[in-house]
């Protein structure tokens, strides 16, 4: 039981550290959401699909800014 809440705990953190990265921890809450909604509808087999993977690849070997971010002029050098 204490391991399956770690574990949640653990993804969590995880991801509220990839929203940081990605220079969204002050937006809306709702259009957050919202846009990670439409994430959710792209199929793997899209080619929007692929470049939004491959700028996400590049993004996490970029450096992170002292604010923890990384913006997506640096990620696509």
């Amino acid at each position: 039981m204490a391991t399956d809440r770690k574990k949640v705990a653990r993804e969590k953190i995880l991801l509220g550290s990839i929203v940081i990265r990605a220079g969204l921890s002050n937006v809306d809450r709702a259009f957050l959401l919202g846009g990670l909604l439409e994430l959710a509808r792209l199929s793997p087999a899209t080619t929007e699909y692929q470049r939004l993977q491959d700028l996400g690849e590049i993004a996490f070997r970029s450096p992170v800014s002292e604010r923890g971010d990384v913006t997506v002029s640096d990620a696509a050098q």
